[in-house]
């Protein structure tokens, strides 16, 4: 479902991702973890093109958004990028509602504007989603009507009103107060056990733990231990691992 092959991402000076390659097959949860300023929010914005990498190879579902050859970018049009990440649903830190629509009109705007469905298809669509992450009650309200926790959960639904078959989680509880870290998570478990292909870039361990099929850790912009969560938590191999893993348990 997703491909990366050695890609290289700078910002000026700053060598964040340094030849990181990673494969996700479909139906798998990866989560991603580390040190703040590892590359890790960087690795996945580079997934959905969000972030564009100086060299390196990116492919979503077969169909490649950065190509290389003989160590030099291919030009890939803006059109048939936008195009191959449409089946990329992303959730970021901090939800990115639109403050003057209310939460069914921010579901719907983007299957309509971006792929022209029709109105009243779109809207069945979003009242089902907003009642699979509990807020069937709250199509007219506003965003600022709503918790944080609710607030993510509406951004969820947005990326999943997008019929996406791959989602990406930036941090998704790290803007929320402990209590409502949870009902975020259920969302996600809940999505995991409908196999929807996840990659998730968190600091909650014991979620991280439970929901993975695997895990992926980064380090100054680069992969150094991929493992199952048993082989990960249990016995990791890398010494970094091991420091940050009695620092953060």
């Amino acid at each position: 479902m997703v491909k990366v092959k050695n890609i290289n991402k700078h910002f000026g000076k700053l060598h964040v991702l340094k030849g990181v390659s990673l494969d996700v097959d479909k139906g798998e949860v990866v989560t991603i973890i580390g040190p703040s300023g590892s590359g890790k929010s960087t690795l996945l914005r580079s997934i959905n093109n969000l972030e564009t990498v100086q060299n390196g190879i990116i492919e979503i579902e077969g169909n490649k958004i950065a190509d290389e050859k003989n160590g030099k970018r291919i030009h890939i049009s803006e059109k048939e990028i936008r195009e191959n990440c449409k089946k990329v649903g992303m959730v970021f830190q901090n939800f990115n509602l639109f403050p003057h629509k209310t939460i069914l009109d921010n579901i719907i705007e983007a299957p309509i504007i971006v792929n022209k469905e029709a109105r009243n298809v779109v809207i069945k669509r979003a009242e089902s989603l907003l009642q699979k992450v509990g807020l069937d009650s709250k199509a007219d309200v506003y965003p600022f009507q709503l918790s944080g926790g609710q607030k993510q959960r509406v951004a969820i639904a947005r990326a999943l009103a997008m019929e996406p078959d791959i989602m990406l989680f930036d941090e998704p509880t790290s803007a929320l107060d402990p209590e409502l870290t949870g009902e975020v998570l259920s969302v996600i478990k809940e999505l995991a056990k409908e196999d929807m292909t996840m990659v998730i870039v968190t600091h909650e361990m014991a979620f991280a733990r439970e929901v993975s099929d695997r895990i992926v850790f980064m380090d100054e912009g680069e992969i150094i231990e991929d493992a199952a969560p048993d082989e990960f938590f249990n016995n990791p191999k890398h010494e970094r691992v091991k420091g940050f893993l009695n620092k953060m348990l």
